[in-house]
C-alpha cells in the first residue's frame, strides 16, 4: 500500500510540474500601436481597436512561452476616416480579403533581467514571417478583482513591403518601416 501511495505522490508531482497556466489578453488595458514617418518630415500615429491573444506558460513568466496574437485589419484608427478608409483598401491591408493578422511564437528566449525574445511568425497579408521581437517582461500582480494579471511590452520594427504592402514603394510619402508597440495585460485564466 505504501509503494501505491508514494507512486502517485509521485505522479501527481510529475503533473504539478507540467502544468501550464493559460492566459489572455485583457483588451481593455492593452494596446496594439504603430508609428510611419509621411512625407520624410513628420510622423502618422495609430493603432488597431479590435484584437485578442493568449499566452500558455509553465508558471508565472514567459520562459518558454506559447503565444499566439490576432489583429483585426478593419480596427486600424488613425483618427482621419478618409486615411483609414484607404489603409484598409488594397492599396494597403486590404482588409476585405485578409481581415487579420497574426503572430505565433516558435520560441521565447529570455536575456538578461526581465527582457526576452519572441521569436515567431507574423502573418500579414498573405506573406508570413519569421521575427524577432524583444520584450519587456514587467511582472504579474493582481488586479482590483483578485485575478492575476501578467504584463509585457514590445517595441520592434516592420517592413511593410515585405508584406505585400507596396502602395509608394520608394517610401517618400510613406516610409517603408513601420515602428509598432505593443503593450499587453493578461489575465490568468
Amino acid at each position: 500500500m505504501k509503494k501505491v501511495f508514494l507512486s502517485f505522490v509521485f505522479a501527481l508531482l510529475s503533473v504539478a510540474g507540467f502544468a501550464q497556466t493559460v492566459w489572455n489578453v485583457d483588451t481593455m488595458h492593452s494596446s496594439v500601436n504603430f508609428n510611419i514617418k509621411h512625407m520624410g518630415i513628420s510622423f502618422v500615429q495609430g493603432r488597431f481597436d479590435k484584437f485578442d491573444g493568449k499566452a500558455v506558460t509553465k508558471g508565472n513568466t514567459l520562459d518558454n512561452a506559447e503565444l499566439s496574437f490576432n489583429v483585426i485589419v478593419g480596427s486600424i484608427n488613425t483618427g482621419v476616416e478618409m486615411r483609414d478608409n484607404h489603409l484598409k483598401s488594397a492599396d494597403f491591408f486590404d482588409a476585405e480579403k485578409f481581415p487579420s493578422m497574426t503572430f505565433v511564437t516558435g520560441s521565447v528566449v529570455k536575456e538578461k533581467n526581465n527582457s526576452y525574445i519572441f521569436k515567431g511568425k507574423l502573418t500579414i497579408k498573405d506573406v508570413t514571417k519569421e521575427i524577432s521581437v524583444p520584450v519587456t517582461f514587467g511582472g504579474v500582480t493582481k488586479n482590483q478583482k483578485g485575478k492575476e494579471v501578467m504584463g509585457f511590452q514590445a517595441s520592434f520594427k516592420v517592413n511593410r513591403l515585405d508584406y505585400n504592402i507596396k502602395y509608394d514603394p520608394t517610401g517618400a510619402g510613406v516610409a517603408k518601416e513601420v515602428d509598432v508597440d505593443l503593450y499587453f495585460e493578461m489575465v490568468k485564466q
